[in-house]
């Protein structure tokens, strides 16, 4: 079976593409290396350097992969991008999804793997969220990204393209790029590393559900074959408050640095956490990493690649 992984040399595509080629998938990867690096590419994988943008190019690479499944992972995906340049935002995650879904009810594809966002939601009138919660989401990036998963419905009405829609909450783990504006973990281990101080924007008690990418990159692979034109909560069901978070790490990393705090960023969920036992239910998805564990491993992997300042 072949897929093609867009955002595949990024953090959690490069994930799901090793995964893939692990368990004996064809995959091609589709990403223009603005956000994702080349050495995340599994030397295995056929890769084409383009964006999702570019719809002569995307055309291009399911004329010439006709692929069984698509993973759409590439995206904008920086909260506060969205709102200093909601066109932009538009343009990648709308426009480039649409190049994606078009193309793959042209070609054939059987399925479209599609990662959407807890931000869809906006701030929660209930917690935990599940997925029967309203869709009111209160950034840019919220609505682009809940704006694919209608058309995603649509075409699955209209053309018989199967897709799953699975919304992620903040991501941690390997290969995350520390130096992105998304990725509070990342971010936090990185700047501790190189001992300078991290920057909490608001009070830090602002809370998220905190998943590992390998959890992630199993919802992934099971959304393949389960979940028929559903979206699912991916998520732990535990909420962890900002300054926790910097806490944890510091423990990781037995750092005595103390973090900065800033004004609250526009556009940003007070609190979050999921339920998500649908998921659990219909995917058979289960998280096997608890956070602490999670950052632990995580802040040991960063470590290994940051060398000491002289």
């Amino acid at each position: 079976m072949s897929i093609l992984v867009t955002g595949g040399a990024g953090f959690i595509g490069s994930n799901i593409v090793d995964v893939l080629i692990e368990r004996g998938y064809q995959v091609a990867v589709l990403d223009d290396l603005s956000t994702g690096f080349r050495e995340n590419i599994n030397p295995k994988a056929k890769f084409y350097e383009a964006s999702v943008c570019d719809g002569r190019a995307v055309a291009g690479v399911f004329e010439q992969e006709k692929p069984d499944f698509v993973s759409h992972q590439a995206a904008q995906i920086d909260v506060r991008k969205s709102v200093d340049d909601p066109v932009f935002d538009a343009d990648v995650n709308i426009v480039g999804g649409l190049n994606i879904i078009t193309n793959a009810a042209k070609s054939g594809v059987k399925k479209i793997v599609y990662a959407s966002t807890v931000a869809v939601y906006g701030e929660p009138q209930s917690l935990p969220v599940a997925e029967s919660h309203q869709i009111e989401p209160t950034s840019p990036y919220g609505i682009s990204k809940h704006t694919v998963e209608r058309y995603l419905c649509l075409y699955s009405v209209l053309y018989g393209l199967k897709f799953t829609a699975l919304r992620y909450p903040n991501v941690y783990g390997p290969r995350q790029n520390p130096h992105g504006e998304a990725g509070v973990v990342a971010i936090f281990v990185n700047r501790l590393l190189e001992g300078e101080q991290p920057t909490i924007y608001g009070d830090g008690e602002q809370t998220r559900d905190y998943a590992h990418v390998y959890d992630v990159v199993e919802a992934n692979i099971s959304a393949l074959t389960r979940g028929d034109n559903k979206a699912y909560n991916i998520g732990t069901g535990i909420e962890t408050s900002v300054n926790e978070t910097f806490l944890r790490i510091s423990k990781a990393l037995r750092s005595d640095l103390t973090a900065l705090h800033a004004q609250e960023r526009a556009g940003e969920i007070r609190r979050m956490v999921l339920d998500a036992s649908r998921a659990r239910t219909e995917l058979g998805w289960t998280p096997k990493f608890n956070f602490e564990d999670g950052v632990s491993q995580t802040a040991q992997y960063y470590r290994e690649r940051t060398k000491p300042k002289e």
